[in-house]
């Protein structure tokens, strides 16, 4: 341990839960509190988004099938190219918490509308896979600008890991609850969700309010503090597409963004016909434990969805703090891919449902907690801008239409008559543009931080 590290875990000034909370990650005195409320905030949204993915799952393979289902992706990415500039156009004439509450409540009043639709006998799969596609990326996108708003950069590093333990928790909670409760059905989940969206909302006002009371830093290496005008004045006018292609750093981020969305929805398209496979043989064997086939494909879904998170949570709590200390943001650009690549030689090798099955487990729970953590992170030496509307541009729009680019490789690969290891292959050579970008952006955030401390 370091003496700046071992002189903060003494810090007489620390509370009780700035002290427990040291157990996660690098926490100074009164940094506890608003950290709290704000993994609070992701774990309610993650929860409710694992609950509502889980229905996806269960609506969009026993509706439409694998396939259907990467060919949707490609949907949201052409609805993006209209909501990020609505998106962009409201956030320039409302202040940060009316943006995000707007935009919460806009999302939670359409799960009213699939719930009518769905018990009424309208078969909904397609609508609702597009549907929450988009509420996903803007919702989590939109609170960690929010979280990019409230700190500067040497504390988004410290404290992020620790943020991101309520995402993962969030994540973990939310598949449980499903698998323990699947038996509702799955209109009702879409319920319990939307009534659940309220509470993200509450906690929103709630930080705003607190940190409004006193000083919040916020830029590239801000070392000056904002004042309440300046967190209730509108995000600024730039749009989101434009901030992006204008900065060599952003765009980089939203090629990472777009060749990682790539390779992880090919990996999905093989993980979600591996389950159809899987689930109409052991029907036919009689090993299906008296389910049909819809039944057992929402289990074996919501089973792998239980293990990502599971893992997830416990590399976000006792893993990411250390990854960022000892090898710093831009070190942990290379973790995932690293991984992923191999997982995906694996499958290449022996392309078995156990297989596909795990390498995607190892695969989404680093990127739920070491990516997820570190892609946030990148945008802490940005503009105001760029948090709220950059951000939302990359993490919507780019990764979507990385889905988007799948789906055309999912239709070559189709017609070329690909079986799962060619899909494996394909991915170890996409993975290895995705590791060339990560270095390029890894320069240029040497460059933006100038931070001797930072780890390369």
């Amino acid at each position: 341990m370091s003496p700046s590290s071992r002189s903060a875990s003494v810090d007489p000034h620390k509370n009780w839960l700035d002290r427990a909370l040291s157990l996660f990650a690098d926490v100074r005195a009164g940094e506890g509190g608003t950290a709290v409320l704000l993994a609070a905030n992701i774990f309610c949204i993650l929860a409710f988004y694992s609950v509502l993915k889980v229905v996806r799952d269960t609506l969009i393979l026993s509706e439409a099938g694998a396939v259907v289902a990467t060919y949707a992706s490609a949907g949201q990415a052409v609805l993006l190219l209209a909501f990020v500039p609505a998106y962009s156009a409201f956030a320039s004439h409302v202040n940060r918490v009316r943006l995000i509450s707007s935009v919460t409540l806009f999302f939670a009043s359409h799960l009213l509308i699939f719930f009518a639709l769905g018990t009424a006998g309208v078969r909904v799969g397609i609508a609702f896979f597009l549907w929450i596609g988009i509420f996903n990326m803007v919702a989590v996108a939109q609170f960690w600008a929010f979280a990019n708003d409230l700190y500067n950069a040497e504390r988004g590093k410290r404290l992020f890991p620790l943020v991101g333990v309520g995402a993962s928790l969030g994540a973990l909670s939310g598949s449980v609850l499903t698998v323990a409760f699947a038996g509702i059905g799955p209109y009702r989940l879409m319920l319990i969700a939307a009534v659940g969206l309220l509470v993200p909302v509450g906690l929103t006002i709630l930080v705003h309010r607190r940190e409004g009371r006193g000083p919040v830093a916020f830029g590239p290496m801000a070392s000056d503090f904002t004042r309440k005008e300046e967190q209730d004045a509108p995000i600024g006018k730039g749009g989101g597409f434009e901030l992006v292609f204008k900065d060599r750093y952003l765009l980089l981020i939203a090629g990472l963004v777009l060749v990682f969305n790539l390779v992880n929805t090919l990996g999905g398209f093989v993980l979600n016909t591996m389950i159809v496979q899987e689930a109409t043989n052991r029907v036919a064997a009689g090993t299906a434990n008296g389910l049909d086939t819809r039944a057992l494909i929402g289990s074996l879904a919501g089973t792998v969805q239980t293990w990502v998170n599971l893992v997830s949570f416990l590399l976000q709590a006792f893993v990411v703090s250390r990854i960022f200390k000892y090898v710093g943001v831009r070190g942990a650009l290379f973790i995932l891919p690293l991984v992923a690549l191999g997982g995906y030689a694996a499958i290449a090798a022996l392309p078995l449902f156990a297989i596909v099955q795990w390498t995607k487990v190892l695969e989404n729970s680093t990127d739920y907690s070491v990516q997820n953590t570190t892609r946030h992170a990148l945008f802490l030496p940005t503009s105001r801008e760029a948090k709220y509307k950059a951000k939302q541009a990359i993490d919507s729009f780019f990764v979507r239409a990385g889905d988007m680019l799948s789906a055309a490789v999912v239709f070559a690969g189709t017609a070329l008559a690909f079986n799962v290891r060619h899909f494996a292959l394909l991915n170890m050579a996409v993975i290895a543009v995705w590791l060339v970008i990560a270095v390029a952006i890894a320069r240029e955030h040497r460059r933006l931080t100038s931070d001797d401390t930072e780890a390369a």
